[in-house]
């Protein structure tokens, strides 16, 4: 059977990113998949594409994936990316196609979630003693003026975050980008929820965790970064900061059902915080990187 391949418009891109789609159908218009190109423009990205690509079960077997991912590789390859990024569920028909495809098996994620409809757990595990020397801070939405500037270096605690062998490279975070990202957010009509462990003896934010929370706000949120700065490891900073975003999410966000997580499964710390706050493993994810030829 023949199906063609159309160049979609992308009207709203995410901050820092170029992106090429594609649409695959039937001659007479039926869709049959999708791909989605992300081209990073940061700097310390620029070496890095990422894929998602999408066939409608009904029509797999016939070419569709492939002719998408062919398009894609391509003009990757065309804008000098050195790498293809795409997730896949393991053991999945994408962890299958990928892998015939040559990409190889880069990082593995733990995707876990904690169900806020049962009874909080007991105090020790849902609330951490804070360390001495430090308080804790909130806001939603856009970090405010005051905190900006300190939390804009907070954000550096991600540079060392295991990623595999993605190749991912660094995100080069400035103020402007961190107020972006927070406005793509609000953007989609989502809130963002932030929880930073402040030093009292400096007043600097040193570490930090994010919540973000859907449009209706209703069902499961989701977690996005959490960091501490390497000198202040190892003080429970990442756990009594989480904590505080569980809490938060049980007291004032009642039709928020459950919280979801997602941590490289070779980041143990993180994975021992998550499973004392009570999250529970759903499922484990790939991401797969195809080389491309310089």
């Amino acid at each position: 059977m023949t199906f063609r391949l159309t160049a979609l418009t992308d009207s709203a891109p995410p901050p820092l990113t170029r992106r090429l789609t594609w649409l695959a159908s039937d001659p007479d218009g039926t869709p049959l998949g999708t791909a989605v190109l992300g081209l990073f423009t940061s700097p310390g990205q620029a070496h890095l594409s990422s894929l998602t690509l999408n066939v409608h079960p009904a029509e797999r077997r016939r070419g569709v994936g492939s002719a998408l991912l062919s398009a894609a590789a391509a003009a990757a390859g065309e804008d000098g990316r050195r790498g293809l990024l795409s997730p896949a569920v393991e053991g999945s028909p994408g962890d299958a196609f990928l892998t015939a495809r040559g990409f190889e098996r880069a990082l593995v994620l733990v995707y876990a979630r904690l169900d806020l409809t049962v009874p909080a757990a007991p105090p020790a595990l849902d609330e951490a003693p804070l360390h001495p020397g430090y308080r804790l801070v909130s806001w939603l939405g856009s970090c405010p003026a005051e905190w900006l500037a300190t939390f804009t270096v907070s954000r550096t605690a991600m540079d060392d975050m295991p990623m595999g062998d993605t190749d991912f490279g660094l995100v080069a975070w400035d103020e402007a980008r961190v107020l972006a990202a927070a406005k793509a957010v609000a953007d989609r009509g989502e809130l963002l929820h932030t929880v930073a462990a402040v030093e009292e003896s400096t007043g600097t934010i040193v570490g930090f965790t994010e919540l973000v929370l859907p449009a209706d706000r209703s069902g499961d949120a989701q977690h996005y970064g959490t960091g501490v700065l390497p000198a202040h490891r190892r003080r429970g900073l990442a756990r009594v900061m989480k904590a505080e975003a569980v809490r938060w999410a049980r007291t004032e966000q009642p039709a928020i059902t459950g919280l979801l997580t997602d941590t490289a499964h070779n980041n143990t710390g993180m994975i021992t915080v998550n499973r004392a706050l009570g999250y529970r493993t759903t499922y484990r994810s790939a991401e797969f990187r195809l080389p491309l030829p310089s």
